[in-house]
């Protein structure tokens, strides 16, 4: 399994069937979808985080109980059910019949997964924040939602900002799973390459190399984030 000549068969195929090009295809899908989702993920999260720590007016109580309630179940769904469950069903279910790119679909999906985590992480972020801040920019003249907006989420963004490289670099570990369902990711990329030259060992050695690398990358660029701020550099 471990021998030379194994490894040397392998990687002379590798690099006639030019296996290194469907790895990098499937780097490329994997960043790609990895970063829709992000953004998606980033967006439905400071929209559920804020209803989830909004006071709305009285005469309003009741459209705040529904947001809420809504939100709630929302993130119970996300976290109480595994991430290839609710890909698989928006994949194949919800978006079967829309015409998109592998990427799209797949950072679509992801997002909705995600959203539910990061509103966690902003939700927190959010509340982190001195609330003689609200009070400042109430005092200022601006409405609930324009102090959010302008005063309180930049301060908690600049907080969450190493959680959010760090849900960023789950998303890239969690995608592994899109190939299951059709996706191009580096995990397809593997499965191509076991299935295409009977090694089992190498590919998947390939693979997990890969991951580590993308992962060890952002790791550290999370560190030097975290660095930066710590000297109030960022």
């Amino acid at each position: 399994m471990f021998s030379y000549e194994t490894m040397i068969a392998f990687f002379n195929t590798f690099i006639e069937r030019k296996y290194y090009m469907t790895l990098l295809s499937g780097i490329q899908e994997t960043l790609l979808m990895t970063a829709i989702a992000t953004v998606i993920g980033l967006i439905i999260g400071i929209f559920v985080a804020i209803i989830q720590v909004s006071e709305f007016p009285r005469k309003l109580k009741w459209l705040e109980k529904i947001l809420k309630g809504i939100a709630k179940l929302y993130v119970d769904i996300i976290r109480g059910t595994p991430a290839i469950v609710q890909v698989s069903f928006i994949w194949l279910v919800v978006l079967a019949d829309v015409v998109m790119a592998r990427p799209v679909v797949g950072g679509i999906s992801f997002g909705i997964n995600s959203g539910a985590y990061m509103a966690e992480l902003i939700r927190a972020g959010i509340q982190g924040i001195d609330k003689g801040q609200m009070e400042a920019g109430r005092s200022l003249g601006l409405s609930y939602f324009q102090t959010m907006k302008l005063i309180i989420i930049p301060q908690a963004f600049r907080q969450m900002l190493p959680a959010l490289v760090s849900e960023f670099i789950v998303l890239i570990k969690e995608t592994a799973v899109i190939g299951m369902i059709g996706g191009r990711d580096i995990m397809r990329a593997g499965n191509i390459m076991m299935s295409d030259t009977g090694s089992f060992i190498w590919p998947i050695l390939i693979v997990t190399i890969t991951y580590l690398v993308l992962t060890s990358t952002f790791t550290m660029i999370m560190r030097v984030i975290e660095k930066r701020m710590n000297k109030g550099r960022f």
